[in-house]
């Protein structure tokens, strides 16, 4: 009987799920919403309730599924696999990786989500298994996830690769839902490229394709892709943020490879050449020579991908 891990990846919306083979294949996925009442408390017991019923849907028992590992919002304990502070599911000091193997009898190994997706794509995706990888995952926040010498760098305190909170503008930048001010994630996300849009276009005496349109990150790519000058501006001024950014944390670790995920990598090459381009003006010559930056290529499985290799470290060791 093939023996699977379970990769399970939380988010404020819904739970992805999935069964994953020892190779890193998927052989079930799912999902689940994610039932933030009473604080989160039904949490733990909705993802235990649709893993039996998988598991019972797929044969072979609960013998099949080795181990279990789950990314989750926020910084994470390593040892406890407590969630310091998870705002969008209510929890604070919540003891996840306790709860849940106590609910399934299993080792449960957590991590926080843009960790897990970076495991993922150095397992199974765009990584190609390199050893040294920074991952950057663009939504409406900016992620980030820094491997070296194949293991995740998690800091003292669970708050290490935090790229999105890099400081771009020391004086004067937009607010942070972190409580700063001029993180690149104010610059970089799907709702940074669109207040930058809107302000140009509030002073804009130009024409521009914008004016007028409904507003969004992936409007302001396809505008730059036609020759939008307006949107043009706006990309490389992104762009030119998002490139130092990649150079400064590359500098510290080296990495092989620069993956950039999430919703607005869907621009595809209008951003990598871009984004490449500025890195390699600020990264260290060295390290710009040994950098590929690449796209994320597993999407929405990452998360589920990278679990199952945190579970997986679980039982080898």
């Amino acid at each position: 009987m093939e023996q699977w891990l379970a990769g399970i990846d939380l988010g404020g919306t819904t739970i992805k799920m999935a069964f994953v083979t020892l190779d890193g294949d998927i052989v079930h996925k799912w999902e689940i919403p994610t039932n933030k009442a009473e604080r989160g408390a039904h949490i733990v017991a909705d993802i235990v309730r649709s893993l039996r019923e998988r598991q019972d849907q797929a044969g072979g028992g609960n013998g099949r599924l080795l181990a279990i590992g789950i990314g989750a919002p926020g910084p994470v304990e390593e040892k406890s696999g407590m969630l310091y502070e998870t705002v969008n599911l209510g929890w604070t000091n919540y003891p996840l990786k306790q709860e849940l193997e106590a609910a399934t009898g299993l080792p449960v190994a957590v991590d926080n989500d843009a960790n897990i997706a970076a495991l993922g794509e150095m397992w199974k995706g765009a990584g190609g298994g390199a050893r040294h990888l920074l991952f950057v995952t663009l939504g409406t926040g900016v992620g980030g996830g820094v491997i070296a010498n194949g293991a995740i760098v998690r800091g003292t305190n669970g708050a290490g690769g935090e790229i999105g909170h890099m400081t771009m503008i020391p004086e004067g930048g937009a607010p942070c839902n972190c409580g700063k001010t001029g993180c690149l994630e104010t610059i970089a996300s799907a709702t940074g490229i669109v207040r930058i849009a809107s302000e140009k276009l509030a002073v804009a005496e130009r024409p521009s394709v914008l004016h007028g349109g409904d507003m969004s990150a992936k409007a302001v790519f396809d505008a730059a892709k036609a020759g939008d000058p307006l949107a043009v501006e706006v990309v490389d001024e992104v762009m030119r943020y998002l490139g130092l950014a990649l150079a400064n944390a590359a500098d510290v670790v080296n990495p092989q490879k620069i993956v950039i995920g999430g919703g607005v990598s869907r621009a595809g090459d209008i951003l990598v050449e871009r984004v490449a381009h500025h890195f390699r003006r600020f990264a260290f010559p060295r390290v710009a020579a040994g950098a590929e930056v690449v796209l994320a290529t597993l999407g929405n499985d990452a998360g589920v991908i990278g679990g199952a290799w945190l579970a997986k470290t679980l039982i080898e060791g």
